[in-house]
């Protein structure tokens, strides 16, 4: 049953996709990014309604007073699945989020992406991918609006581990931001080969303050996301 429900799914959220190609015309000419937004936000919410009607998965979030919405952090989260790339847009809804930019390749989705308020970058531009994405965060934050980063850079397995990225480093010390880790596990449910049910749990951790050493601060929030997905029970139905 679950696989079938797993098929049903990919096939609506295909459908789903493919109905918002007709809006792409209409937001190319208007140029403006808030009605990309809304309608990425829109695109999404109807993902996750699918999602609780055929899959029967569910979201719940620890730690909201920790989520620091009045003002621009960072948010450092671990990268298990797509689906954390989806959900922030609905979970802190003008958060940016850094992203590789193989995505923008993705039919409808990757217009989308490349045209709200995202930060895609080309992972084999080396330092100048890391000077490109300072500079465009900047300019984010300085619109009020927090960066989302998933410093291991790839998806990983629930049960790995992978030394974070640098990026991470480089961006605490020149935004002057504070960080909010998140860890989530939904890993456990929206895999690369099928989609099941359960709760998917995000969870956020007391910020860090700017200002600290950054590769000590680093360490910890990798050490930290490292301990807490492993923390969070696996997602059942």
């Amino acid at each position: 049953m679950e696989g079938l429900r797993s098929k049903l799914f990919d096939a609506l959220f295909g459908t789903w996709t493919a109905l918002q190609a007709p809006m792409i015309p209409v937001l190319a000419l208007a140029r403006r990014p808030r009605l990309v937004r809304a309608a990425v936000r829109f695109w999404t919410g109807g993902v996750f309604a699918l999602a609780r009607g055929v899959l029967r998965l569910r979201v719940q979030e620890q730690g909201l007073e920790n989520k620091h919405l009045d003002s621009p952090c960072i948010y450092v989260c671990n990268h298990q699945s797509t689906w954390e790339t989806l959900a922030f847009n609905r979970l802190v809804p003008d958060v940016c989020v850094i992203a590789k930019h193989e995505l923008r390749r993705i039919p409808i989705f990757g217009w989308y992406l490349e045209h709200s308020p995202m930060i895609l970058i080309d992972r084999s531009a080396g330092g100048r991918a890391l000077a490109g994405m300072i500079t465009q965060a900047r300019e984010e934050a300085a619109k009020g609006r927090s960066i989302l980063i998933f410093p291991e850079g790839t998806r990983v397995g629930v049960d790995d581990r992978c030394e974070f990225q640098p990026g991470l480093i480089a961006l605490y010390r020149k935004l002057g931001l504070p960080i909010v880790p998140v860890a989530h596990n939904a890993g456990h449910v929206w895999r690369k080969d099928a989609k099941t049910g359960g709760t998917i749990t995000v969870a956020y951790f007391p910020a860090i303050p700017p200002g600290l050493p950054a590769a000590e601060v680093s360490a910890q929030v990798e050490a930290l996301l490292n301990v807490e997905k492993d923390r969070l029970p696996p997602a059942r139905p």
